[in-house]
C-alpha cells in the first residue's frame, strides 16, 4: 500500500517533518512517498502546493496525507482546499493553548528555529564546536571539559551522537575511538583513565559495521567482516572488564542513544529545545 505524504512549512520544515514522521512510524505495511515543501509563505505558493497535492491524489487514487505548520490564515485556507487529509499542527494546538493561557499567540513565522535566546544559541554552538574539535580523539587535553566521552570502534555512531547531544541539549560530548593498539594493550588508553566515570561505550553488530565501513573503504582490511568481528568483540570485552556501560547502536537512532546515556548518567541539558 502506498500513500503520498506532504510536509508543508512556511520556514525550514524541521518541526513539521519531525512531528509528522514520528506519527507515521506507528503505521506498518504502508509505503510512504514523502514530499517536503519549505518556505510556503505566500498564498501563491500555497496554491502551487495545493495543485501539486491534487495531482498526487489523482495519480495515487487516494488523498495524500498533509502535515502543516503554516501560520498565515490565507495560506492555511488554500491548503485546506486541496484534495487531502490535512493535519494542521497550529490549528490543533495553538487554539487550545490560547484558551488555556488566556492570551493570543503572536502568530509569528519562524519562531521555532530562529536564534531566539542568544545565550541558548551560543551554548548550542559552543557544544557543537566542542564535539567537532574533539572528534576521533584529537585534542585529548580538553577531555576534562567533557560532560560525557563516547568510546567505541570506528563507525559505531560516536560522531553523530556527540553532535546531536551538542545541538539539541548543549551537552559537551567528546568522541574517542578504540584502535588496534588499545586492544593489544587490553586496557583503557591512559588519557581516558582520569575520566572513567564519564565514559559511555557504543557497540554495533559486526555485519552492520562491515556495511558502513565498506561505504568508506571498499575492499579494505579495515572494512572486512573478519576485522569488524574482531574489533567489536574486543571492544565489548574491554567495556565489561572496565565496568563501562555501553549500548548496541545497530537498530536504534541517534536520538535514542542520546536519551539512553542522558538517563544513565543523569546528565543535565544546558538547554531544552
Amino acid at each position: 500500500m502506498k500513500r503520498t505524504v506532504f510536509f508543508v512549512s512556511d520556514r525550514t520544515g524541521i518541526t513539521v517533518k519531525a512531528l509528522g514522521t514520528s506519527l507515521l512510524t506507528q503505521f506498518d505495511g504502508i509505503q510512504f512517498a514523502r514530499v517536503s515543501l519549505s518556505y510556503i509563505d505566500t498564498p501563491d505558493k500555497a496554491m502551487a502546493v495545493a495543485r501539486r497535492i491534487d495531482a498526487a491524489a489523482e495519480a495515487d487514487g487516494a488523498p495524500p496525507v498533509v502535515f502543516s505548520t503554516l501560520i498565515d490564515n490565507e495560506c492555511r485556507a488554500v491548503l485546506a482546499s486541496a484534495q487531502a487529509v490535512v493535519f494542521d499542527f497550529f490549528d490543533t494546538f495553538i487554539g487550545p493553548l490560547e484558551s488555556a493561557l488566556g492570551v493570543q499567540s503572536s502568530h509569528t513565522i519562524g519562531r521555532a528555529h530562529g536564534i531566539g535566546d542568544a545565550s541558548d544559541y551560543q551554548v548550542r554552538m559552543d557544544a557543537v564546536n566542542y564535539a567537532l574539535n574533539l572528534d576521533d580523539g584529537v585534542r585529548s587535553s580538553r577531555l576534562g571539559q567533557a560532560d560525557i566521552i563516547l568510546i567505541g570502534v570506528s563507525r559505531s555512531g560516536k560522531t553523530p551522537t556527540c553532535l546531536y547531544l551538542g545541538m539539541e541539549f548543549g551537552i559537551l560530548a567528546a568522541n574517542f575511538p578504540l584502535t588496534a593498539d588499545d586492544f593489544e594493550v587490553g586496557a583503557l588508553p591512559e588519557s581516558l583513565r582520569p575520566y572513567k566515570g564519564r565514559l559511555f561505550g557504543l557497540t554495533i553488530a559486526p555485519q552492520r559495521l562491515h556495511e558502513l565501513r565498506e561505504e568508506r573503504r571498499q575492499g579494505s582490511r579495515y572494512a572486512s567482516l573478519e576485522q569488524c568481528r574482531s574489533e567489536v568483540k574486543q571492544a565489548e570485552q574491554l567495556f565489561r572488564r572496565e565496568g563501562i556501560a555501553f549500548v548496541d547502536t545497530t537498530h536504534i537512532s541517534v536520538e535514542e542513544i542520546a536519551t539512553t546515556l542522558i538517563h544513565h548518567y543523569g546528565l543535565q541539558p544546558r538547554l531544552i529545545r
